[in-house]
């Protein structure tokens, strides 16, 4: 499916980790305009916030190119994951740099690309994705 450049999607991803490393999860919302086209919640098993951040990036990217989309924008408020991807913050920690570079190669899929950092309560649809993931390993 071939999407028109000019339809931006907009992706929200968060994670979490309680305990840090414990029991994680990622979640991921995908708004074209006002309207929810997907929504990703995964639970990681035992991870640290920071593995969940980038696995929630990871998974939004992942969706939207399999929707095949040209035009994203990801807004995530983790300021730590934004900095890494737009290159201020290097990646020294070596558990995250497969993942970093995960979300790079898939990011340059997209001939149009922005990663922006937004305040927590504006990402509250991923962060209860993500909060879902982790319930799930409860039931």
């Amino acid at each position: 499916m071939s999407i028109p450049t000019n339809d931006q999607l907009i992706i929200y991803a968060d994670g979490g980790s309680r305990g840090n490393p414990g029991p994680a999860g990622a979640g991921a919302v995908l708004f074209k305009g006002n309207e929810s086209v997907a929504e990703i919640s995964h639970f990681l098993g035992v991870a640290t916030n920071n593995v969940a951040e980038y696995t929630a990036l990871v998974l939004g990217l992942e969706k939207a190119h399999e929707l095949g989309y040209q035009n994203v924008e990801v807004r995530m408020d983790s300021e730590l994951v934004v900095r890494q991807m737009i290159g201020q913050y290097k990646v020294k920690n070596a558990g995250l740099i497969p993942l970093f570079m995960k979300a790079r190669g898939l990011a340059s899929r997209f001939p149009k690309f922005a990663i922006v950092h937004v305040r927590r309560e504006l990402n509250k649809d991923a962060d209860r994705l993500a909060n879902l993931a982790m319930d799930s390993n409860n039931l």
